[in-house]
This record gives C-alpha cells, sequence and structure tokens, in this order.
C-alpha cells in the first residue's frame, strides 16, 4: 500500500438544468460512468451526495456547476479510466452538455493515503492553479509531479480526514 494518493477535482458548468432533456442522455450515462470508476483498478473513492449515488446535487462551486471528487491509488490508474475505458466516449460529448471552461477546471493533487479530501479542499486546490498554475500542490496531467516531488504538499494533509460522501470500494 502507498503512503500517498492521487486527488482530483472536475468542476463543469451546465448548458441547461439537470431536468432539461437535452441533458437527459449524460443524466442516463452516469449510474453507468459511475459503477465503472467504482470498479477501476485503482480506484479508491468518489463523493456521493448523502442518499444519492452521485454529487450531482451538490452545487458547491455555483448553480449551474457539479463536481466530480475522487480519489485513485495513482495518476496512472486515474489516466487509465479517463483515457482508456468507456468514460473517454462520454468525456467526447461533453461539449452538449457543458460549457467550455476558459478558466483550468480540473485539479490534481497528492494526499496521504486514506485522506478524503472536502469539497472545500478540491475547490481551494482548483483556485490555486488557477491563481498560480501548477505546483506540486495543485496540477493537472499535462504538468503533474510525483508524490515524492509533493513531498510537504502530501504531508499537510490529514490521514483521518472524511468529505462529504462516503463511497469508498470495499
Amino acid at each position: 500500500m502507498t503512503s500517498a494518493h492521487l486527488a482530483q477535482l472536475n468542476v463543469a458548468t451546465l448548458r441547461h438544468p439537470l431536468d432539461d432533456p437535452r441533458i437527459a442522455p449524460f443524466v442516463e450515462l452516469l449510474d453507468p460512468v459511475n459503477a465503472a470508476a467504482d470498479h477501476a483498478p485503482g480506484f479508491v473513492w468518489r463523493l456521493m451526495e448523502d442518499g444519492a449515488a452521485d454529487a450531482t446535487g451538490l452545487r458547491p462551486a455555483g448553480d449551474h456547476v457539479i463536481v466530480n471528487l475522487s480519489v485513485w491509488e495513482s495518476q496512472e490508474a486515474l489516466w487509465d479510466f479517463a483515457y482508456r475505458s468507456g468514460h473517454l466516449d462520454v468525456m467526447r460529448r461533453r461539449r452538449e452538455w457543458f460549457e467550455r471552461h476558459v478558466e483550468a477546471h480540473l485539479v490534481l493533487w497528492w494526499v496521504p493515503a486514506g485522506h478524503r479530501p472536502s469539497v472545500g479542499e478540491a475547490l481551494e486546490r482548483l483556485a490555486d492553479l488557477r491563481a498560480n498554475g501548477p505546483s506540486p500542490r495543485a496540477f493537472t496531467f499535462a504538468s503533474a509531479y510525483t508524490a515524492a516531488e509533493a513531498g510537504p504538499a502530501v504531508a499537510a494533509g490529514t490521514a483521518d480526514g472524511t468529505a462529504d460522501g462516503t463511497a469508498v470500494r470495499a
């Protein structure tokens, strides 16, 4: 077991409300994509709203912005799920449902194994990336840092932190 895991936050601005028929294809894909993530090699945890199978009801970044927050054993595991699985087919359709972001909409950072980042922590990392660019504290796939390079940034996390949801692979 490694001492650090990779956390990721992705924010997306909806073109229409979730109950709008134009967003229905995305909503229909949520359960299968989330199930695939939950069973993907290297998956650790994802944020879910209390009593729901996903986090689409949470709107910590604005009324039309949905968040995806998860933790993975490694950058490779997250990359493989995002870009080498059926998830890629869904991502290719994202412009049907989401606005194009001018600022960074994805942030990665290392956390101590066992830590579940809060939405507030994740949004702070995204703000850091937007304000300061990539660093060991907040980065992207294109500007990645290893857990060793992140060193103190990983140690600053807490191993017993919990987030707003509880989906953990058994």
